[in-house]
């Protein structure tokens, strides 16, 4: 938590060499549904210009993936505003639910992603847009997944599957000990038995998923952070499931990939 308040202290200053120490080399985050890694998220902080007058973090959660990889969320009150990609000012969303993979370099951590999605009501959620045109600094969308991106997704479409069955035998089966979620509404589900236990309740009836897009990125040799699209059809809280843009971190288990986190956002 201490870095993370440190690291929303440099994002309202524009302290963009802050964050070039603090993120990792394999850092990647989605801004408007697009991937982008370090070196575009450092040029981007460097433009940003913040107006606030009060913010907090607090709602601390951490959930362990390994010995060097650890999930830490929180939640985010803001009164305030940002300048946008466009350079126009713009309300900071409040309260927002956050979250930063962390992994171990050496004698520090790093950040590796961070995502961060508005508390809302789900009566209130918004209509997905169309996705903007691609942008030559799209780097880390040229980048390549790796060779276990296809094993990933596999493993992927069968949790949504498990989902849909409402099967907790095979979510189970399917999961880390220390899973942990964030959904599309800000709710966080900091262990395996409450995640679980909403993934196989009744919130959702769905007929159909689809996995698709799948770029995985590897934070270590037994750590992977796959990002992609997943989409259902079928109804949640009584209303049509929106496509989202899901970003799950798995890890290694013997021979067997197993989910340890997953934060899904509005595809965009």
């Amino acid at each position: 938590m201490a870095l993370a308040k440190r690291a929303n202290e440099a994002y309202v200053r524009g302290d963009s060499r802050f964050f070039e120490g603090l993120l990792s080399e394999k850092f990647v985050m989605r801004e408007g549904g697009r991937r982008i890694d370090k070196a575009e998220v450092v040029t981007m902080i460097a433009g940003i210009q913040c107006d606030v007058q009060t913010w907090n973090l607090d709602e601390p959660r951490m959930a362990k993936v390994d010995a060097d990889t650890y999930v830490l969320s929180y939640r985010g009150t803001w009164d305030g505003t940002c300048t946008g990609l466009d350079g126009k000012s713009m309300k900071i969303p409040s309260p927002t639910r956050a979250a930063t993979i962390w992994v171990r370099s050496g004698d520090r951590w790093q950040a590796a992603f961070h995502g961060e999605n508005a508390i809302i009501d789900p009566k209130d959620s918004p209509k997905a847009q169309p996705a903007p045109p691609a942008r030559p600094t799209e780097t880390a969308e040229a980048t390549p997944g790796d060779p276990n991106t296809s094993a990933l997704v596999a493993v992927e479409r069968s949790v949504w599957e498990a989902w849909k069955a409402h099967d907790a035998k095979k979510l189970e089966d399917l999961t880390a000990d220390g899973l942990s979620f964030i959904d599309i509404f800000g709710n966080s589900y900091s262990s395996k038995t409450a995640t679980i236990g909403a993934w196989s309740g009744a919130i959702c009836e769905v007929k159909g998923v689809e996995v698709t897009d799948g770029v995985a990125r590897a934070l270590s040799p037994t750590v992977e952070l796959l990002m992609h699209k997943g989409t259902a059809d079928g109804t949640c809280y009584g209303e049509s499931v929106p496509a989202v843009h899901g970003n799950s971190v798995y890890v290694k288990e013997g021979d067997a990939w197993k989910l340890a986190f997953t934060m899904n956002m509005f595809a965009k």
